[in-house]
């Protein structure tokens, strides 16, 4: 007799967890479908293992720093075996947590992979070939993605390597070419760099981190050459030599091509969706720019089959992926939830300097013709920056000046990630900005300079 649920869940991610718990929670009886590791993604191979590594990284950069502080702290080296190790560690005992929750919840895990037979009919595939038919009443699918490949450089795992293989490398590389400057290339940018690596960034696009607001993103090419390292934008990889020793990379740019030499390259050109061989064809579910088409509560066109995370088309991040799941779920069960609002999402990049963003860019405020009040506010003019050595960077906030909206803002500073939270709560609740200059931030803090940047907005600034 085939296995029997009220919902299953193809893909244990962000996504796939937090909706089959919150399930569980609404008294449904759950089974999740997971080929690999319960978390996916994101806990073994992404969000939580970089964190690792970048804050290794990071401490490693304050003990050879102690001068700056008053201290002294000689002989400062690393085992890098040691920092891998310990990322892969966190990442084991985060992927245990779920694999508990789940027990409390009473989840069951079917270890396999999924293929849709038909609605309410899920088939198995276990490791060794043998299949089994699970059914339920309803179906999710949270199968998330992958690394993506160019086909002018094809990764083989040893010279060219993608995100899981950074995580996990055999040795450090003295020269390391990284192609693609979103989050994931400038965080191993930084881990690489910290620990010696000479990095260089190769961005197609005119300026790294290009989803960020443009002055965020001078302010990162700054920083970054401050550390050392090399930066080429508006540039195209077109071959990658791994015939020799080590690589040699063609660089197409503005000013004619360059050849770079190094020991590997990390292709870090975006993400590519798990959707092969769900039966998403058999049973004509619908699909575009590989993406699954989802309604405000991710159903697709087949009636009791969803979708959620980096397979539809919202942002890639994990946080959305769990925000779906949970008001998927909660829409199943019949508890009316609100639609997620897609415009107050908020983005981190976890490198040194961090980043943090949410809403509309200065640029993509003006070209929607809001007429905007702008209000900037730099960590060198922070007490609390200053105190903790920590200056680079500042808070810039977006405004509609006609009615006070909070357009959008965006940081680069030490801590931004915990600070931006502020903001999206502000936005959901629909504060203006007089009400954040008039509520009071403790001081000495980074979180100050959210108000002071709210108050440069208004010409209240006290401190600049």
């Amino acid at each position: 007799m085939a296995l029997q649920f009220d919902l299953l869940v193809i893909g244990s991610g962000p996504g796939g967890y937090v909706a089959a718990i919150r399930a569980a929670q609404l008294g449904l009886k759950v089974g999740v479908v997971e080929r690999e590791s319960l978390g996916g993604i994101c806990l073994n191979w992404g969000c939580i293992p970089t964190k690792a590594l970048l804050k290794s990284a990071q401490v490693y950069e304050y003990l050879r720093h102690a001068q700056d502080y008053g201290l002294r702290a000689e002989g400062v080296g690393f085992d890098f075996e040691a920092v891998i190790k310990r990322s892969r560690g966190v990442a084991e005992g985060m992927s245990k947590g779920i694999n508990f929750l789940f027990k409390k919840n009473k989840i069951e895990v079917v270890t396999g992979t999924g293929k849709l037979l038909a609605a309410g009919k899920v088939e198995v595939t276990k490791a060794d070939g043998t299949a089994e038919t699970v059914e339920a009443k309803s179906i999710i699918l949270a199968t998330g993605t992958r690394a993506r490949q160019l086909p002018t450089m094809p990764v083989d795992g040893v010279k060219i390597i993608e995100y899981r293989k950074a995580m996990t490398p055999d040795a450090l590389p003295k020269r390391l070419v990284i192609v693609g400057s979103g989050a994931i290339g400038v965080e191993f940018a930084y881990f690489y760099r910290s620990m010696g690596t000479e990095v260089t960034i190769v961005e197609f696009l005119p300026r790294i981190v290009p989803v960020e607001d443009e002055e965020i993103s001078r302010q990162m090419e700054k920083s970054y050459k401050k550390m050392g390292i090399n930066i080429l934008t508006s540039a195209e990889v077109t071959h990658v030599d791994t015939s020799g020793p080590g690589c040699v990379v063609t660089v197409k740019t503005a000013k004619g091509e360059q050849h770079l030499e190094c020991d590997q390259v990390l292709s870090a050109v975006g993400i590519q969706t798990n959707l092969e061989n769900l039966g998403l064809e058999e049973l004509g579910i619908k699909v575009e720019k590989g993406r699954v088409i989802v309604d405000n509560f991710y159903q697709t066109n087949v009636p009791g089959i969803y979708a959620i995370g980096d397979i539809t088309p919202g942002p890639a991040l994990a946080h959305v992926a769990s925000a779906e799941g949970i008001i998927c779920v909660e829409n199943i069960t019949g508890h009316h939830p609100e639609p997620l609002n897609y415009q107050n999402i908020p983005g981190c990049t976890y490198a040194q300097p961090e980043i943090a963003s949410v809403g509309y860019t200065e640029a993509e405020a003006r070209a929607k013709g809001y007429d905007v009040r702008v209000g900037k506010f730099p960590f060198s003019a922070s007490g609390k920056a200053s105190a903790a050595g920590v200056k680079d960077g500042f808070v810039k906030v977006i405004f509609d000046k006609k009615y006070g909206e909070w357009l959008g803002a965006h940081m680069i500073g030490a801590n931004v990630t915990e600070m931006i939270a502020e903001v999206v709560v502000a936005r959901k609740l629909e504060t203006t900005g007089h009400e954040i200059i008039k509520s009071i931030h403790p001081h000495p803090t980074m979180s100050e300079a959210i108000m002071e940047a709210t108050a440069a907005a208004y010409d209240e600034v006290i401190h600049l």
